[in-house]
């Protein structure tokens, strides 16, 4: 029995990918093991998202070369697709964003002629590969990869190029999926995709129909949008979590800036009224639900006066979390052709500010369920306490050790950034 160990680096969607692949390899006869053991093979399913991505990407192949110079070291993904071109002395099996279903032949390709072996294709995919997941061990929330591809084509994004156009999995086959793993005893589901709102543009269906039909899965006790644009919060979807308490309380809507000038230089769709008035529309409908976003700072223009009215529009519209992104530059993109590029030292600077802005809003936000009751999903015990999180993902700790997948009802005592304290 050859060993192999996996090893996922960058999104959800990613995640989700290679989940699906240790699941075709442990049919085939592999055993799964952790990624720093010595195994037959490796494989490394890549980020390219930011230069820091690429960094990490040819570290972990290096690495996983120099750990076992007979191992087959299998490369695919982001970075592979972005960088077709890419060779390293010891890498046997390089795949881009297709093909990845196929592994188990490609490693019996592999083994018999022991030959390197190159799946690369140029231009923009256009048909979803289908993958099926019905357990997702070691998770108590699983994901769900219901789309692929992007055609926004920001500025400064690399993900349409390497990704390819938008494309969808059969509906049907998603209420398979959804419907098997809550039958293995998933409480929670996690929708993801590269640009998830965009579902069915490519099929006779929308995203707000597909919504109607999961939230009425029997057992399915929260679905998890993982993110979407604003643009795509259309008055179906809306009815839908105006109706259906399967949908939680919470939604990633990335706003990238918080200034006019800036969103129109990445190409956004949207201006900060829409987006505002978009987020009013949410919050008459749902009071206190999380909202969190997704920041660039940095991005090439952005003086200190645009900065500060991106931290003013994100202190006004009162996030609960900031996930913060120094600007990097992608090669082919179209920010990468601007000028007014800052140095390094700002952008860090920036995304340091940034982040202290969001601890701010994080913890205002956990203020409003002090003394409240709320529903927990555990995850894990350790030291005498249970950690879990509820519908609009607040992270509580609760002493006492308790089952995972558990759904307890907790009352917040306390917050100590960044848990909030229950009992």
């Amino acid at each position: 029995m050859r060993s192999v160990g996996v090893l996922t680096l960058g999104c959800k969607v990613n995640t989700y990918e290679s989940e699906f692949v240790m699941n075709l390899l442990k049919k085939a006869g592999y055993e799964i093991r952790d990624f720093d053991d010595i195994c037959d093979v490796y494989i490394i399913n890549t980020c390219t998202v930011t230069n820091q991505s690429d960094a990490k990407s040819r570290k972990m192949i290096r690495q996983a070369i120099k750990r076992n110079p007979h191992a087959c070291v299998v490369a695919m993904g982001c970075f592979i697709a972005a960088n077709p071109d890419y060779h390293e002395d010891g890498l046997d099996i390089v795949i881009g964003n297709k093909d990845k279903s196929k592994i188990v032949e490609l490693l019996d390709e592999y083994f018999e002629k022991k030959e390197v072996l190159t799946r690369q294709y140029r231009g923009r995919l256009r048909e979803f590969e289908d993958m099926y997941i019905s357990d997702f061990p070691g998770r108590t929330r699983a994901f769900v990869k219901i789309q692929d591809g992007c055609d926004n084509f920001c500025s400064y994004c690399i993900i349409p190029f390497v990704r390819g156009k938008c494309r969808s999995k059969n509906e049907d086959t998603v209420v398979e999926e959804i419907t098997s793993l809550v039958q293995n005893g998933y409480k929670e589901i996690v929708l993801t995709g590269i640009h998830t709102g965009s579902y069915g543009v490519d099929l006779d269906t929308s995203f707000s129909h597909l919504l109607n039909r999961l939230v009425q899965i029997k057992g399915l006790l929260r679905l998890r949008i993982s993110s979407i644009e604003c643009t795509e919060l259309n008055e179906e979807v809306l009815d839908i979590l105006k109706n259906s308490s399967i949908l939680v309380d919470h939604l990633h809507i990335p706003i990238q800036a918080g200034s006019n000038e800036i969103l129109k230089a990445m190409n956004r769709k949207y201006d900060l009224a829409y987006f505002e008035e978009k987020i009013s529309e949410i919050r008459r409908i749902r009071p206190l639900i999380s909202i969190s976003t997704d920041v660039i700072v940095g991005f090439p223009g952005e003086s200190e006066d645009l900065f500060q009215e991106t931290i003013h529009t994100c202190e006004r519209i009162g996030f609960s979390k900031l996930h913060v992104f120094p600007y990097s530059e992608r090669r082919g993109t179209a920010s990468s052709r601007m000028e007014g590029k800052l140095d390094g030292s700002t952008i860090k600077d920036r995304a340091r500010r940034l982040i202290e802005v969001s601890k701010d809003l994080e913890v205002s936000y956990m203020k409003h369920f002090f003394t409240q009751k709320v529903e927990v999903l555990m995850e894990e015990s350790h030291d005498g306490y249970s950690y879990g999180h509820t519908g609009n993902y607040l992270h509580v700790r609760v002493k006492g050790e308790y089952p995972s997948n558990e759904m307890i009802t907790v009352v917040i005592d306390d917050i100590d950034y960044p848990y909030c304290i229950g009992s």
